[in-house]
């Protein structure tokens, strides 16, 4: 069901509640398939008895209809994928996150001035932990890492024999390529997985001085005590049908620091956007 926190300017939405909400604020029809939701609307209060919707929803729905950077945030972990982000518009930042096993995200302004810090606290950025080791870097096969992070889907703690680590390893080795120091490595960082996320940035701008879509974007491994480390290869943005699974990953550790650095680097300067 959605919601709203008047208090915090907050509301708990689907993807379906929110499309309804646009189509009511640009005046076209709610498909029939919608009508559930949108009396669910009625029924928690942003939407009134004449069909008219609350004053609270106009910074949200300005933004969601015409923003000016769209940032995407796609964290895997072992409770499946979650998909964050924020919409920058013209007046108002609104920062939107999601809930494992639940159909509502949570949508909420964001002070601009604190936009980067907003989008460091999405993926739990820590100042503290682990010191990385300069040069520290792994480098294998995309198949490689995809075989170790599946060793353990579907399988309780308690049916795997041996120590955690042991079981990635063996996976692992199925590869032949990775070293022993470098497999135990790696079989490490996949058994302290906290998630691997992705951060994108997109806005209206020029390409080749046509009118386009331009972005950027990377990729991080949060290993929790084994610290960061930047996916470099393959490099973000990267569509699906570009990586293979003889395409090279390569993974290096970064402090706390080189995050902010790259989650700061990824927002557009004002002469890369095009207005109007």
């Amino acid at each position: 069901m959605p919601s709203y926190d008047l208090s915090r300017a907050r509301f708990r939405l689907s993807d379906e509640h929110l499309l309804v909400l646009v189509q009511m604020a640009t005046g076209e029809p709610v498909p029939e398939a919608l009508f559930a939701e949108r009396e669910e609307l009625r029924e928690c209060g942003l939407i009134d008895g004449k069909g008219l919707l609350a004053h609270v929803l106009v910074p949200l729905l300005d933004t969601l209809i015409d923003p000016a950077v769209v940032i995407s945030l796609e964290a895997a972990g072992r409770q499946g994928e979650l998909h964050h982000g924020m919409l920058i518009g013209q007046e108002h930042v609104i920062s939107h996150r999601a809930w494992p096993g639940e159909r509502e995200a949570e949508y909420s302004c964001v002070e601009p001035k604190m936009l980067v810090w907003a989008l460091s606290d999405m993926v739990n950025l820590k100042q503290s932990g682990s010191t990385p080791q300069p040069g520290r870097v792994i480098e294998t096969r995309v198949w490689t890492v995809e075989a170790g992070v599946r060793a353990l889907e579907g399988v309780s703690l308690a049916e795997v024999e041996g120590s955690e680590r042991a079981y990635i390893g063996k996976a692992l080795a199925m590869d032949g390529t990775l070293g022993g120091a470098e497999a135990a490595l790696l079989a490490d960082l996949i058994a302290e997985l906290r998630s691997s996320w992705r951060m994108t940035a997109a806005w209206r701008g020029r390409q080749a001085g046509q009118d386009g879509v331009e972005g950027r974007g990377f990729a991080v491994w949060d290993c929790g005590p084994l610290g960061y480390w930047h996916r470099e290869s393959p490099a973000e943005p990267v569509a699906a049908d570009q990586v293979s699974p003889d395409t090279t990953m390569r993974l290096v550790q970064v402090g706390p620091k080189r995050v902010w650095d790259l989650i700061a680097e990824l927002l557009p300067e004002e002469g890369e956007l095009r207005r109007g």
